[in-house]
Order: structure tokens, then C-alpha cells, then sequence
């Protein structure tokens, strides 16, 4: 399929994805449709004469220039939904997008792919849940999926980073306008050792409509998603009620019942649409196939390092709650500074993690 032409015709005002769709099946390639005259085109249900004329007359040339300019300029490329390249499991929603422009390229084993979502204000609960389910799918051969939001989403892509998996971000807005903007160097790093997708146009803003329809491609990439925190009118539950629309599994992770946050995961529970999901067992219990592979009945055991008398005495007293560093000096009986530099050194091992506050954690190993 013609890129070139294909971004003429998405250029047309009024086009949608499933119109597209269905000229090009009519008229067996983009060029054809842009060539066709209006009494043609009207022959192809859904296309009325304003629509057809508004077809046969645009030209849309400069669009596709500056499309495949800015394409070229940030390394990126475009993939139909005609290309054998383009994922499977899009390509069986109800409305793929006919062109997704693309960082980085997709591998043979993002068919098994599992989408994580939920708030930008996440508890500290609600970012070790997302970075031990992340790390433990990614031990099974399993590709993250989440948008590349605050939050939720940054913690999911960042775990799947760290654990050497692969992970995709779909956002809403064009590949060169990354947002949040503090997260360019997190999307250069998936591009890297993943795909970073769009549906839109280089050049397009973050507008909050971009969003619902962004939501839809994580879900529709996905084999299920796992919602961990969000409010009940959250971005999350909408990527949540599209998984269930495209006959995907969806995974909740209950948290406290005073967490406006909770309210989200415990409703799609309450009302029998989610699973109540405690680990990556819960997911994998879904999907046979997945849990049976050779892959998944290899989970790394890494060997604890070797501490030192101090080291072994704080990692003793700490737990995934959080504590904090004064707590931690009057239990272990060092001092605060003596403490600072034990966890330091504990960080560098990848066993303690330092939360906001200077509260401190036991990291998963």
C-alpha cells in the first residue's frame, strides 16, 4: 500500500479510519480512491456526495510532504494497516487506525502484550504494585503496554526498561510532541527497546480529546489490561470499558477502601467486569498458553549480594511499607547519617528504594 497516497486521503476533512477502510477495500488501493470521480466514490456505503466531491477534488500533496519530511527527521516511519507488519491484535478492533506512525519497531513477541493503566497520582501501594507486575510479565515474555502518562504509566514503561523487557507507548499527540514533555528521554529509551506509537500526525498537540481514542489503541494492542488505581471517571476506566468492547480481559488491583483512587479498580470488580488481580499468577491464569510457555517457567532468581554488618542490619528492618529515615535510625540504633549512607550503598545494590519524603522501601529481588 502506497504511504504517500494513504496520507492524502487521511487528510481529507471528514475521513475517518473506518471510511478509509472501506474505500480502499472497494477500490483496492488508496491511489485508486484519490482517482475516482464523485459518482463512484457515493457507490461505497457511508460516503455521501458532499463527502465524495470533498474526495474527488483534494489534493492533499503538501500534507504527505510534510508528513514524510518530519518522519524522516526524527527516524521514525509509518506503517499502513494493510502492512504485514502492522500488529494482529489491532488490526481486529472496530476501528484500527489505517496509518500508525512508529519509534522503534514491533517484534515477533509483542503478540503477547498486557496493557497497564491508571491514575498520574498514584500512592506509593500503587507504584510498587505496577513496577512488580510489570517486571514479573516482562519475566514471562510478556511486551508492557501503557501511554506514556504521569504516573501509572511512567512507572509500568520504566520497570519494563529496567528488567530488560520490551514495552510499547501509545500517545496522543504526534511522535515529535512528546507528553508530558518530561518524559522525551522515556520515550527515546522505548524507542530504543521497544515502539513508541501515534495514530496522529506529527505536529499534533496534546488536545483532551486526542486521549479516549489514544486509550483505545492500548486496549485494542493488548491482550488484556490491568487497571491499578484511577477514580471512577478516570482516564483508566475508559481504556478499561474499550478492552471490554473489544472482548479483551481486564485485570483490577484493589487497594484501600478509603483511596479515592481505589474507587475505580473496586467498581469494575464490584460489577463482575474486571478480575481481581493480586499477582502476575492472576493475569497469566487468563492466558494458558502463556503461563505454560518455556519462557515463563523461567523467572530469574538473581543471588543477594554480599552485605556488609550495617547493610544486613537496616535491609532486616525494612518491609514494602514504607518507612521512614528517622524511624529507620531509631530502630536499627545509627545514626540518621550513618543510615543515609547504609541505604545508599543498598540502592546501588537494587534492594532498597528511595520514595519521596525520604521514606525508604525494600526493593523486590
Amino acid at each position: 500500500m502506497n504511504i504517500r497516497d494513504l496520507l492524502r486521503l487521511s487528510s481529507v476533512p471528514r475521513l475517518g479510519p473506518l471510511k478509509i477502510r472501506a474505500l480502499v477495500t472497494h477500490f483496492g488501493d488508496a491511489g485508486a480512491v484519490l482517482r475516482a470521480g464523485p459518482r463512484e466514490l457515493i457507490r461505497v456505503p457511508g460516503i455521501d456526495r458532499k463527502l465524495a466531491s470533498a474526495i474527488a477534488h483534494h489534493d492533499g500533496e503538501d500534507f504527505a510532504d510534510e508528513q514524510l519530511k518530519a518522519v524522516n527527521r526524527i527516524g521514525a516511519h509509518i506503517l499502513s494497516y494493510w502492512d504485514d507488519s502492522y500488529p494482529s491484535l489491532l488490526k481486529r478492533i472496530y476501528d484500527p487506525p489505517p496509518l500508525l506512525y512508529a519509534l522503534g519497531t514491533f517484534a515477533e513477541v509483542d503478540r503477547h502484550s498486557i496493557g497497564i493503566v491508571g491514575t498520574r497520582k498514584p500512592s506509593s501501594y500503587g507504584q510498587r504494585v505496577t513496577e512488580n507486575l510489570a517486571r514479573e510479565l516482562v519475566e514471562v515474555g510478556i511486551t508492557i503496554v501503557s501511554g506514556l502518562a504521569r504516573g501509572i504509566d511512567t512507572f509500568a514503561h520504566e520497570a519494563a526498561l529496567r528488567a530488560g523487557g520490551r514495552t510499547i507507548a501509545v500517545i496522543g499527540s504526534g511522535l515529535d510532541v512528546p507528553y508530558p514533555p518530561e518524559n522525551r528521554r522515556l520515550l527515546q529509551r522505548i524507542a530504543r527497546q521497544g515502539v513508541v506509537i501515534s495514530e496522529f500526525p506529527l505536529g499534533t498537540q496534546p488536545e483532551a480529546s486526542n486521549f479516549p481514542r489514544r486509550n483505545r489503541l492500548i486496549s485494542g494492542i493488548s491482550l488484556g489490561v490491568i487497571v491499578v488505581e484511577s477514580d471512577e471517571d478516570g482516564g483508566a476506566m475508559i481504556t478499561a470499558s474499550t478492552a471490554l468492547d473489544q472482548n479483551r480481559e481486564v485485570f483490577a488491583v484493589p487497594g484501600m477502601i478509603t483511596e479515592k483512587r481505589s474507587m475505580g479498580p473496586h467498581l469494575l470488580i464490584q460489577q463482575g467486569r474486571a478480575k481481581l488481580t493480586h499477582s502476575v499468577n492472576d493475569v497469566l491464569a487468563e492466558f494458558p498458553a502463556l503461563a505454560g510457555s518455556s519462557r515463563s517457567q523461567e523467572r530469574r532468581t538473581l543471588p543477594l549480594p554480599e552485605l556488609t554488618l550495617f547493610e544486613n542490619t537496616i535491609l532486616q528492618r525494612l518491609s514494602d511499607e514504607p518507612v521512614h529515615i528517622d524511624v529507620l535510625s531509631e530502630r536499627t540504633a545509627l545514626s540518621t547519617s550513618d543510615c543515609l549512607v547504609t541505604l545508599l550503598s543498598l540502592e546501588f545494590k537494587g534492594l532498597v528504594r528511595q520514595l519521596p519524603g525520604k521514606y525508604f522501601v525494600k526493593a523486590e529481588f
